[in-house]
């Protein structure tokens, strides 16, 4: 039975705990030996997502929202007149122990605000999935925040309990990390995340020599960055994204849209509402620099310094490159093809696989899972009559694809109403 005292402090702390949208729930494999509680492998994690996109999968929780720092954009800062709660470790993972035995939950997303030092707060969270681990036996999912400026002992001590670690960068430039933070600096960021890559690379030496050597952070580590709360560009955000990448642990960056919760605090936008589509197309330029083999520059530049809200990165590119096209996806390399809009990377895989058999057409094309709304203008095949962007200009295509975009949205609408 958990105690009323408890599930007051639940629910001021895990409604704290929703502004931060690093909570990647994937990663990592592993079983469940000597009948220990949970596992961690890819089908035992579940996914469930709110209306705007973010994940809720893990058990998502503030050990606490006191915090040291006064940061403007945070709802924890320490100006900010709340009610401040704390869980004690024990109480935490036994709270998290009796949620997993209910089946509401399959992991668990540990972050905090920062009480007294970074270290003694690390130390609180350090306690909570030792107990987890070594106690209750849950070999469940654990993602962990590291506390900026927390010493490298401590993160090392983190990394072999949890199966990622995050550091959040939160805003994309020291320059107005200052603005919005003084107490803070991207030394005490960077640091940790320098720990963690060590960490990883010195458990894969040790995991060559000695097969049994626990594993050190075993799905990598995140960041998160506030997206609206300062003037960065999106080039200037993409070009951090892309500089944290090569960092070889670095797993994700997630991107969170600035919600203006502190509102009289001048250094704040008064944003009537979160850029999502900002932040949508943000993640879509970000899935085209892992897995695209764009570069930042090809999605955003010095004169293109913000992606086109109105149609996503990929269309965006190919209007500016009409000569790149049209594409014959019959003859055409697996690099080319990726380029192609509405072509994703299993469906250029399948495209290359099939036409080992004889020449695709647009019905195929479809059947393998091609868009073909925003493909038909960007390449040919056998029998497609449809015109491409180089027979008519690129802005009577983008204007044709935002048209169709809106119909299709007024067809939702439409069918959602009478449903």
């Amino acid at each position: 039975m958990v105690k009323e005292s408890t599930l007051e402090k639940l629910k001021i702390l895990a409604d704290a705990a929703k502004y931060d949208v690093s909570c990647a729930s994937s990663g990592t494999t592993r079983g469940n030996p000597n009948k220990t509680l949970g596992t961690a492998a890819g089908w035992g994690i579940c996914h469930s997502f709110t209306a705007d996109g973010r994940c809720i999968s893990l058990f998502k929780i503030l050990m606490t929202n006191h915090c040291i720092y006064d940061c403007a954009y945070c709802s924890n800062r320490r100006s900010n007149d709340l009610k401040r709660v704390a869980f004690s470790p024990a109480e935490l993972a036994e709270l998290t122990i009796e949620f997993y035995r209910r089946n509401y939950i399959e992991g668990l997303f540990l972050s905090s605000g920062v009480i007294r030092n970074p270290d003694y707060t690390m130390e609180q969270m350090i306690s909570v999935v030792k107990k987890l681990r070594e106690e209750h036996r849950f070999n469940g999912y654990i993602h962990m925040k590291s506390i900026p400026g927390a010493s490298q002992k401590l993160v090392n001590i983190a990394g072999m309990y949890v199966d990622r670690l995050s550091v959040n960068i939160e805003i994309p430039t020291e320059e107005s990390l200052k603005k919005l933070a003084p107490e803070k600096d991207y030394l005490s960021v960077w640091k940790p995340m320098k720990y963690i890559k060590q960490g990883i690379l010195e458990n894969t030496e040790d995991r060559k020599k000695f097969r049994k050597t626990p594993r050190f952070v075993p799905a990598g580590q995140s960041t998160q960055m506030i997206v609206g709360a300062t003037p960065e560009t999106d080039n200037q955000i993409l070009t951090l994204a892309s500089k944290l990448y090569n960092i070889d642990s670095m797993k994700r960056v997630y991107y969170s849209g600035y919600i203006h919760i502190n509102q009289n605090d001048d250094r704040l936008p008064a944003l009537k509402q979160p850029p999502l589509v900002r932040e949508h197309r943000l993640y879509q330029a970000d899935w085209l620099l892992r897995f695209y083999n764009f570069q930042v520059n090809e999605i955003v530049n010095d004169a293109n310094p913000e992606l086109d809200l109105e149609v996503d990165p990929k269309v965006s590119w190919a209007l500016r490159h009409p000569e790149f096209f049209p594409i014959d996806v019959n003859t055409a390399p697996y690099e080319a093809i990726l380029r192609i809009p509405g072509v994703g990377v299993l469906s250029a895989k399948k495209i290359i696989t099939a036409r080992r058999y004889g020449r695709l057409t647009s019905y195929q094309l479809q059947k393998i899972g091609v868009v073909m709304k925003r493909a038909k203008y960007f390449i040919v095949c056998r029998e497609l009559p449809v015109s491409t962007v180089n027979e008519v200009s690129p802005e009577t295509i983008r204007k044709q694809l935002i048209d169709e975009k809106i119909k299709e949205k007024d067809r939702f609408q439409l069918s959602f109403t009478f449903d």
